[in-house]
């Protein structure tokens, strides 16, 4: 089984090394500093409670150096994505399982989900059908992600916290290639239950990161602080009931209410948000991923969703003044 990880940063790095450990066909594609270091001197793991490791991984900025994968795992930013569909190409062949392993609300979303809006786009995520014309939704496998890592310095990969990587069928089903990639990565010591209902966590996780997110990059909080002071809090609180809404009329169904939902970011403690980090450093923001994606749906469901309006008009103006949102 050959596994090409896109995007090679935190997330894709540390599913590499877990990977190439257990001696698994896995393949890195990344660039700059980062791939450099991986090529010369291997890719590092530093794990709390165990020593650090370092594996010789094969990387590379050239995915026809790399030829046909039978699973592609997509971990890069989702803004990211519809820009490389095309350097893709040469790690796709017949059969290769394309694994969005991308935060938010995924482009394949509608695919296979029955009723009046099979089928339907989500211009927000994927514009000019981009993936959608490009992959083709049938090759999707979807992957919600809950680690956290960083790249602490290039070839070096520190785990936060979290192993589990959830993969889910668009219809639902338990399907051979599902189960062979969960097999995989079990192997390689991480958690990959194979869920019926993976839109379901989806949203879950989506909750947190539609809220938190924006209103982290706008006030510079970090969650204990904006999860417990009574109005941001209430905000937040705002933003979700919208979305709950939203996702309800498309069927999800949530295991915890929105309160339990918020005291659960509070306890991750004086966490910086990937959002913020990305303001901090200069680097592209994922908003319209993780909250224009929500607003387009309330359009397409008719759903009022005036907080989540009124925070994404802020963090895209907060975004754009400094150069990080197009």
């Amino acid at each position: 089984m050959k596994i090409c990880v896109f995007g090679a940063g935190a997330i894709g790095g540390y599913l590499g090394v877990k990977l190439a450990k257990v001696g698994a066909d896995v393949s890195l594609v990344a660039r700059g500093p980062h791939l450099a270091a991986m090529q010369a001197n291997g890719l590092s793991l530093i794990e709390e409670g165990a020593e650090p490791v370092t594996v010789p991984v094969t990387a590379s900025d050239q995915p026809a150096d790399l030829g046909p994968q039978d699973y592609v795992i997509v971990t890069l930013k989702a803004h990211s994505v519809p820009g490389v569909v095309a350097a893709m190409r040469p790690l796709i062949g017949p059969d290769t399982t394309i694994v969005s392993g991308v935060n938010g609300l995924p482009w394949w979303y509608f695919h296979k989900i029955g009723g009046p809006l099979e089928g339907a786009r989500l211009e927000t995520v994927d514009p000019g059908d981009a993936q959608w014309d490009g992959f083709g939704p049938d090759r999707v496998l979807g992957c919600v992600v809950y680690p956290a890592a960083e790249v602490s310095a290039p070839g070096v990969i520190r785990h936060i916290e979290g192993n589990r990587f959830s993969l889910g069928e668009p219809d639902g089903t338990k399907s051979e290639r599902a189960l062979r990639l969960s097999k995989a990565l079990s192997a390689a010591g991480l958690k990959a239950p194979v869920r019926p209902r993976l839109r379901d966590e989806i949203w879950v996780k989506l909750w947190g990161n539609l809220s938190f997110n924006p209103i982290s990059a706008l006030t510079h909080a970090t969650l204990d602080v904006l999860c417990t002071d009574p109005g941001t809090r209430d905000v937040a609180r705002a933003m979700m009931v919208e979305a709950q809404e939203i996702a309800e009329k498309l069927g999800v169904r949530f295991p915890i209410d929105v309160d339990r939902r918020i005291d659960g970011g509070a306890a991750v403690g004086a966490h910086r948000t990937s959002m913020l980090q990305d303001l901090d450093q200069g680097r592209p923001m994922e908003i319209d991923a993780l909250v224009g994606s929500v607003q387009e749906l309330g359009r397409i469901t008719g759903t009022a969703t005036p907080t989540i309006d009124t925070v994404l008009a802020l963090v895209q103006l907060r975004a754009r003044s400094a150069g990080l949102y197009p």
